[in-house]
């Protein structure tokens, strides 16, 4: 991972014209709590937000979780990194209101086919606080699908997270690294169940603040290690219909502070910004018995920091969970990081196929456009349909034949990377320019479907 460039004229390179990629990485563990719960809060805003004040974006998605920030955008050929960065930066200023010199200090950038790599990385764990956890999957297929959902996912974006989900499905068929089923949150359970005097998660009571699908995670865990004394807060009023769908009990406002006093456990699962203090936990907990575990890995956080000075409080973060995680089988890990790596590669050469298919396209549109201008000629002259309709079917013929060796030669050239060669090689012999970025005309039929006809 690079920091971000100096260089404002250097360009993004894509494939074969088509527009490239890049992300910018937030290191989350230099983001204080505020800055962190303004960007996360911001996420859902962003893509529309970079597409309508850039030119040169073409699509956007944000991947938002308690661990990572991650902007990825589709660039419009011939984009200036320093251009694009700055596009992005101040969308984010915008959006989260952190000025714009904190947000450079926090970013890092890639750009290009290492975009493809890190995402897939990302996708199975492997960046992971907890080496191999899945929860990871579900959130890059959700961030797809929220920016599916808003229409900032370009063809090129939506192909890459796909990618990267079923990357991490092969991951998981291929590999042990996930075979202890650990994750972020289960950890954090582990280590709040394992304080002293503690014997088993089925014997706690706890409290979950927060309705979104990071609290349905906890509460599946919960259930599946036997804990059925579970309630469920949330300021939105969402915490019946949540109760009702996944089980537990749901808290008034008024009933909170006293579950609290009963609790084991505490877990934020909120990240809204509305922090419980320190003090108010300290009143809550005046007549309690026995310590609490309070848990905060929300992006927002849930809790000030000075919550974890408490007389017989233990505050677990995401910097706990890091820390007690336990390493990976490191042969599983080389076995990981190569299929990462083939899966990126076989990425590449797919979209530089796509490239090609376009040169394709471009080819028999021009032949059939020729085709078409000599019938009509035909038909003016003779008059006669039966004898035109034969002269166009034998036509057509050539045609095919004509297409055959420029299409399997397209191909082969695109599957060593010498696609732009080809696209080259019929701007100089016919003056036909392929689209760039993925483009095609639906009035055209699929590159290979004439050569079957």
């Amino acid at each position: 991972m690079s920091g971000l460039p100096h260089d404002e004229g250097s360009a993004i390179q894509g494939v074969g014209g088509s527009p490239g990629l890049v992300v910018l990485v937030a290191k989350c563990r230099d983001l204080d709590m505020e800055s962190a719960r303004r960007l996360h809060a911001a996420a859902a805003k962003l893509p529309r937000y970079i597409l309508d004040t850039s030119a040169t974006v073409a699509g956007a998605v944000v991947l938002s979780t308690c661990n990572r920030f991650e902007v990825f955008c589709d660039v419009l050929p011939g984009g200036e990194a320093g251009a694009i960065i700055s596009d992005i930066l101040d969308s984010l200023t915008h959006c989260s209101e952190v000025p714009r010199p904190r947000l450079a200090s926090w970013f890092e950038f890639k750009s290009g086919p290492s975009v493809a790599e890190h995402l897939m990385a990302v996708g199975c764990g492997l960046e992971s606080a907890v080496v191999g956890e899945r929860e990871i999957t579900g959130q890059v297929r959700r961030a797809l699908a929220e920016a599916q959902k808003a229409g900032t996912a370009s063809g090129q974006l939506t192909r890459l997270f796909q990618a990267a989900a079923r990357t991490a499905k092969e991951i998981g068929a291929r590999t042990t690294l996930s075979a202890a089923g650990r994750s972020i949150a289960s950890v954090a359970l582990e280590l709040a169940a394992n304080r002293p005097g503690w014997t088993a998660l089925s014997d706690a009571a706890v409290v979950v603040l927060g309705t979104g699908s990071y609290a349905g995670c906890i509460t599946r865990l919960l259930k599946d290690k036997q804990c059925s004394n579970i309630s469920v807060f949330s300021q939105s009023g969402r915490a019946e219909a949540f109760a009702a769908a996944r089980g537990g009990t749901a808290l008034t406002p008024g009933a909170l502070a006293a579950a609290v006093r009963q609790a084991d456990i505490l877990i934020g699962c909120s990240g809204n910004g509305a922090r419980i203090g320190a003090s108010a936990l300290a009143h809550w907990r005046q007549e309690a018995r026995g310590s609490l575990a309070v848990i905060d890995l929300a992006p927002g956080h849930d809790f000030e920091p000075q919550v974890a000075g408490l007389e017989g409080i233990e505050l677990i973060t995401l910097e706990s969970v890091h820390l007690s995680a336990p390493g990976p089988d490191l042969a599983a890990l080389h076995h990981a990081r190569a299929l990462v790596r083939q899966a990126a590669r076989r990425f590449e050469e797919q979209e530089r196929l796509r490239s090609a298919d376009l040169g394709i396209v471009a080819l028999r549109r021009h032949l059939h456009q020729v085709l078409d201008l000599e019938m009509d000629r035909v038909r003016n002259q003779r008059g006669r349909t039966a004898a035109a309709e034969d002269v166009n079917l034998a036509l057509r013929r050539i045609v095919r034949q004509l297409l055959h060796t420029p299409t399997v030669r397209a191909r082969e050239l695109a599957a060593v990377g010498r696609q732009d060669d080809y696209l080259a090689a019929l701007e100089a012999l016919f003056g036909i320019s392929a689209p760039a970025g993925g483009g095609r005309d639906p009035r055209v039929p699929g590159p290979f479907k004439a050569l079957r006809s």
